[in-house]
């Protein structure tokens, strides 16, 4: 069963169910997975759909700390829930280890030295990260192994 279907499948169970937040945040998503299969000319597969998932959970993280520095509670917990839906879908966070350990094996593999290097580290190591660590942490680690 691809991603795209057990999110339909999941759909069917929240309108059972009568779970609005779980339903609204599927749609969302299916909303986001059309829009990128029309502007691609193609139907995605389940890594392009992690992709579209990825994108909205960094969006709601986004979006977390912005309405917790306004003092919003209300509206944080909405989100939080919303992102912890999206978390259902994803594959699972690298931790700090295993990220640390990816990132110097990829360093060693293409010979990096200097931050001049950059460019080659991330471009070998995001394909192997994708979807299972944030781009801004894993830029920062690449970072502090380069200086």
């Amino acid at each position: 069963m691809t991603l795209k279907e057990k999110l339909q499948e999941e759909m069917k169970v929240a309108l059972k169910n009568k779970s609005q937040l779980k339903l609204s945040v599927i749609r969302l998503v299916k909303a986001a997975i059309t829009n990128l299969e029309i502007d691609r000319g193609h139907e995605l597969d389940d890594s392009e759909v992690i992709e579209v998932l990825a994108k909205e959970a960094k969006q709601r993280k986004d979006a977390i700390i912005e309405y917790e520095k306004a003092g919003r509670n209300d509206i944080v917990e909405s989100l939080k829930m919303e992102l912890q839906i999206l978390q259902e879908y994803l594959p699972a966070q690298l931790s700090e280890e295993e990220l640390k350990a990816i990132v110097q094996e990829i360093i060693d593999s293409v010979g990096a030295t200097s931050k001049k290097d950059m460019g080659k580290v991330m471009a070998a190591l995001m394909p192997k990260v994708k979807g299972r660590a944030d781009g801004k942490v894993v830029n920062q680690l690449v970072n502090s192994f380069l200086e």
